[in-house]
């Protein structure tokens, strides 16, 4: 007679699978997670500590710099989407890019979380895109020899910027960031022919102040200039747009890193 076995030892051999069944789900959850946070990445970092999904989409909404966003202006759609794709480890919702180069165009706050955020978007795209091909990773810092059109403009805007605030310091009623980013990012053939030429002007003038600064800066501009096409391109679509803000972003910080004593010098 076959005997029936007893309900403790079916019980434990239940906890047991269940046990193993926990801790296999949050492997696979810590192991998401730190991908999201990887994809996030950028040098320097843009916190200090990991941000949580509510402080990302925080930047989806509209606000100025240095003040605090309202998160009942997240969509709820949105925020939805983004978890799962954490969650899941598939791509970032389709909206977040556009959303978020909107709102930088729209309140001129390049925040380092919303070029942290183009950056995931672009990331796991190319990843799970080309899942059995090799791909050229978005860079996490500076990288001179990222030869991508949009990369490489956002690098040469973050340069005319600097030799206008070693010109004129910071004390101006709009910098070229708060008048052409937007335009910069997305009409490129129209707006960098102008700031170049103001930036011609401009370094006149640290070439009189700061003679050394003025080398350093024209040989930084030289550098990108010679990486791109001779014709700069009419229009920028969205992807693209997302590099401009990162390479922005990375030269801006190599930059300042170097030379903001010698930039800020002679301010009050």
């Amino acid at each position: 007679m076959c005997r029936q076995p007893s309900t403790k030892r079916v019980t434990l051999r239940s906890w047991k699978v269940s046990r193993e069944l926990v801790a296999i789900h949050l492997e696979m959850f810590a192991r998401r997670m730190s991908q999201h946070y990887q994809d996030l990445k950028l040098d320097p970092l843009p916190w200090k500590n990991e941000p949580a999904i509510w402080r990302l989409l925080s930047e989806t909404v509209p606000h100025r710099a240095g003040s605090k966003p309202k998160l009942e202006g997240v969509a709820p759609q949105l925020a939805g989407e983004m978890a799962r794709s954490i969650l899941t480890g598939q791509r970032y919702p389709r909206s977040l890019l556009s959303n978020i180069l909107m709102r930088m165009r729209a309140d001129g706050d390049i925040s380092p979380l919303r070029v942290a955020m183009c950056k995931a978007v672009l990331m796991r795209d190319a990843r799970l895109t080309n899942k059995h091909a090799s791909y050229k990773e978005i860079p996490v810092s500076l990288d001179i020899e990222y030869a991508d059109p949009g990369y490489l403009l956002g690098r040469l805007f973050a340069s005319l910027e600097s030799i206008q605030s070693a010109a004129l310091g910071r004390n101006v009623n709009a910098t070229i960031r708060d008048r052409y980013f937007g335009a910069a990012s997305a009409t490129p053939a129209s707006i960098f022919p102008v700031l170049l030429r103001n930036a011609q002007n401009h370094m006149s003038k640290v070439k009189k102040t700061k003679p050394g600064l003025a080398t350093n800066l024209e040989k930084q501009l030289d550098e990108i200039v010679g990486k791109l096409p001779p014709q700069l391109p009419k229009s920028l679509g969205m992807e693209p747009q997302g590099r401009f803000a990162i390479g922005y972003y990375h030269q801006r910080a190599e930059i300042f890193k170097k030379h903001e004593p010698e930039i800020m010098e002679g301010e009050e």
